[in-house]
């Protein structure tokens, strides 16, 4: 790594902005974090306390004001912002992270990738859920051929929230790309297409459930790829009873996990991953948690067998990307691969509008 951090800028400290980035940032070898944007003196004061080291910028363009200064932008702001806020920061000449939905649309994404390959930068999207635990351990299994040739992917990222909290994550203008399609679905998509490859069709149902509530809160999504898997895809705040995390059926034998990774929460309680030294016990969860590997049997009655759950690890994205920028090459999660999984999020929004199955 270099000897002298590459001095990062984050856009935004909000949820994303103060749990996610800002930790995981100053958590990577290689990186500082220089500069928040925020407009709000709570979250200002909030930064302050929490990296006194850290500068305070009120607007993006007091930000890009001294790009000369900075080494990487980070937009962690509301998903309206994310366009023609990466757009901005490209060409000022800096690198990119974008968090996910990068744009609503695909072609916003593919504009976006085609800018920084113009500009000669690193354009990347943070799809933490590529470091979950569960995730992780799904992929071992399917490299070591465990399942056999997968069937049938079912994920969930459901919640219990009967009551709408507000805020432009549940608002109903399109302009904000509000909704669980474009936020939790964002998610689960684009682990199916990392896992299982290219969509070929998608069919979608999505609902408004809860009182009061003006976009999305309920919304199921079936993926065929182009191999012949299929995945069934279910994001919810309405979820009474929690389903299983993955259900994965091949032709060998099913693997099923319950609950959610541990990071986040962690992250939320102020618990922070200093580096390659904690990995032994950052993202680990007791083994009454593991996933079961077996067939025939549900698991709840005790079939198959307890596969011991690999650690996650939020913090590889950005030691990816530190090594992107220092030593050249790629970075984590192009926008090309987000601008794919945009492509699903969109044809999922027109099947369940119009009730029909979108071919890709």
């Amino acid at each position: 790594m270099s000897a002298t951090p590459l001095r990062v800028g984050l856009i935004g400290y909000g949820l994303a902005g103060s749990v996610f980035h800002a930790p995981l940032i100053a958590a990577t070898e290689g990186l500082t974090l220089d500069t928040v944007v925020t407009s709000n003196p709570e979250r200002q004061e909030q930064a302050r306390a929490e990296f006194p080291d850290v500068r305070v910028a009120a607007t993006p363009d007091e930000l890009l004001a001294r790009a000369d200064e900075l080494d990487l932008v980070v937009i962690a702001s509301p998903n309206k912002t994310h366009v023609p806020l990466a757009t901005a920061a490209l060409k000022a000449g800096l690198p990119v992270v974008v968090d996910k939905p990068v744009a609503g649309t695909a072609a916003e994404a593919r504009e976006l990738a085609a800018l920084a390959e113009e500009r000669g930068l690193l354009l990347s999207v943070f799809q933490n859920r590529r470091w979950d635990n569960d995730f992780l351990t799904l992929r071992r299994l399917l490299d070591e051929g465990e399942l056999g040739d997968v069937w049938r992917f079912e994920s969930r990222f459901e919640r219990w929230r009967p009551l709408p909290k507000g805020g432009w994550r549940e608002s109903g203008d399109p302009a904000e790309i509000g909704g669980l399609l474009y936020d939790l679905g964002s998610h689960v998509v684009d682990q199916a297409l990392v896992l299982f490859g290219p969509a070929v069709s998608v069919y979608a149902e999505a609902d408004i459930r809860r009182p009061g509530a003006e976009t999305d809160d309920d919304t199921f999504i079936a993926i065929t790829h182009a191999n012949g898997v299929r995945s069934h895809l279910y994001v919810s705040a309405t979820t009474a009873q929690l389903g299983p995390r993955f259900r994965v059926l091949g032709s060998k034998a099913g693997y099923v996990k319950y609950g959610l990774d541990p990071q986040e929460t962690a992250l939320r309680e102020g618990e922070r991953a200093a580096g390659p030294a904690d990995s032994a016990a950052w993202g680990t969860e007791p083994e009454e948690l593991w996933g079961r590997l077996g067939s025939g049997e549900s698991p709840l009655t005790g079939g198959g067998e307890p596969v011991r759950t690999l650690p996650g690890d939020y913090p590889a994205y950005y030691a990816a990307v530190a090594k992107a920028l220092i030593d050249g090459g790629p970075g984590p999660v192009t926008a090309v691969e987000a601008a794919a999984a945009l492509d699903v999020l969109e044809a999922a929004r027109r099947s369940a509008r119009d009730k029909v199955a979108v071919t890709l």
